[in-house]
């Protein structure tokens, strides 16, 4: 088996519930993984519903990591780690106590039933957009980088809210 490590980029949030305290430990029960380490980590921006707007804001953040799991695996972690954080899947774009995302990895286009990378919609939402600028603003995203996605589609109501020393510490 290969030990290479990629870069991956995750996007978590969440609306309902202790949202900030659930990202934390969903980021520490990602770095306690075998192949997973949290790098770095963005702000946290609070940002209005998307989808689905009679709901309250969401708080967004992404988190790269270095990984030698492959894209099907690091799901499978994220979907654990979420169900340990109590996600239940009830409406599309819902409420949530937790969701982490894959939006991308270094060098991959994973094209599957269970997973697409980078994420199918990443260049259309600035909650994802701007945390990734914020980490990596040369990441290319379909031959353009992730601020000139950015710079196209806005960033709309987004706050930001702490920077990554104030919300959790890598």
């Amino acid at each position: 088996m290969r030990n290479l490590h990629v870069m991956a980029w995750l996007g978590l949030g969440g609306n309902i519930g202790e949202v900030e305290a659930n990202m934390c430990r969903a980021l520490q029960m990602l770095q306690s993984q075998p192949g997973i380490d949290v790098e770095a980590v963005s702000s946290l921006y609070a940002t209005p519903p998307w989808g689905k707007a009679d709901q309250p804001d969401f708080l967004n953040a992404v988190a790269q990591i270095a990984t030698s799991l492959t894209g099907e695996h690091l799901l499978e972690v994220c979907l654990d780690v979420e169900q340990k954080l109590k996600r239940e899947r009830r409406e599309r774009w819902g409420p949530r106590t937790i969701d982490i995302d894959i939006l991308a990895m270094e060098d991959a286009e994973i094209v599957s039933q269970r997973l697409t990378v980078p994420h199918p919609r990443l260049t259309e939402r600035a909650f994802a957009l701007l945390p990734l600028a914020e980490l990596t603003p040369d990441l290319m995203i379909a031959d353009r980088k992730v601020t000139e996605w950015l710079s196209e589609i806005g960033e709309g109501e987004i706050r930001r809210l702490k920077s990554p020393q104030g919300w959790f510490a890598v």
